[in-house]
């Protein structure tokens, strides 16, 4: 177990000191006694208004203050270091002139640490700042590393959350995917179920694709997935409404609350918008642009009604 006096091993090594006190005499005998710790740095302050900045620029480790000063009186600044969220856990020695039990109730009641009458034994001051300096370095370390670990948290559940809608995606058009498709429908078939709605599901598939691959190429036929993809999920108005790409060339629309008539004027907007698109379609033998088939297919879900069935 380290001894309590002994000097601070951190990264971070150096103790700083601020001592807060009107009283040049005061200073220099604070700093008589400390000059020999070569893991002690200290600061002085003498204007009580400045201490709080001071703190914060120094990266106080320890305070000393003295109780009676002008204009800012010690509990006061106590106070004051307590309500700072940057200076709220330093710690602070309070330095009287006076051995009293209520002064030093008041003391601690404002938020002081420590309490000594000056000027202190050296070897006492020395000590007890060691002390305050070992376990506040100690309760900084932890709440860093609580933060860190806080972080790596916020960070790791971030990138799950990453994870989880790229496991929903389509890698190539962006748009849900199969297995997203079928966990929905499958969510979307018992709520129908249970309110009674009707249910609709638009079949898509551009026709003609192969001899599009062959025609244009890979790159081409990527290119004219990802603009139909992208056209089909902005045609679902609804926020249920749920655009997936379900095989090669095959999507699919899911439109829950949707009536057959509904679902019917969804299709012909779809195939407008694909046809508005004008992407050539040489080998076609329905149209010089791609084109699209569809089916439509609508129930009102009762009993054991199952997705296959729909």
């Amino acid at each position: 177990m380290a001894d309590p006096v002994s000097p601070i091993k951190s990264a971070d090594s150096i103790i700083q000191v601020l001592l807060v006190d009107d009283q040049a005499i005061i200073a220099e005998g604070i700093r008589r006694m400390l000059e020999g710790e070569k893991d002690m740095r200290l600061h002085y302050c003498a204007d009580p208004s400045k201490a709080i900045d001071t703190a914060i620029d120094v990266s106080a480790t320890v305070i000393l203050q003295d109780l009676v000063m002008p204009d800012v009186d010690g509990m006061t600044l106590v106070r004051f270091f307590r309500a700072n969220h940057a200076t709220k856990d330093i710690p602070v020695i309070v330095l009287s002139s006076k051995e009293d039990p209520a002064i030093k109730r008041d003391a601690f009641g404002y938020g002081a640490s420590d309490y000594l009458v000056k000027l202190p034994d050296q070897i006492e001051l020395i000590a007890r700042i060691r002390a305050h300096a070992r376990n506040y370095i100690m309760q900084t370390e932890r709440d860093a590393a609580f933060f860190a670990l806080r972080e790596m948290k916020k960070q790791l559940e971030a990138s799950n959350r990453k994870l989880q809608k790229l496991s929903m995606l389509d890698g190539l058009t962006g748009i849900s995917n199969r297995r997203h498709f079928d966990a929905t429908l499958e969510d979307t078939l018992a709520s129908a179920k249970s309110k009674e709605n009707s249910l609709s599901l638009i079949l898509i598939d551009i026709d003609y694709f192969k001899r599009f691959n062959d025609s244009y190429g890979h790159q081409g036929g990527d290119d004219c997935l990802i603009r139909v993809a992208k056209t089909l999920n902005s045609e679902c108005k609804n926020a249920e409404d749920l655009a997936a790409r379900y095989g090669g060339e095959e999507f699919v629309i899911l439109l829950p609350d949707t009536n057959e008539a509904q679902a019917l004027a969804v299709a012909e907007r779809i195939r407008h918008a694909v046809q508005d698109l004008c992407i050539e379609h040489k080998a076609s033998d329905v149209s010089k642009f791609v084109t699209l088939s569809l089916g439509i297919s609508s129930s009102l879900p009762l009993g054991k009604c199952n997705a296959q069935q729909l």
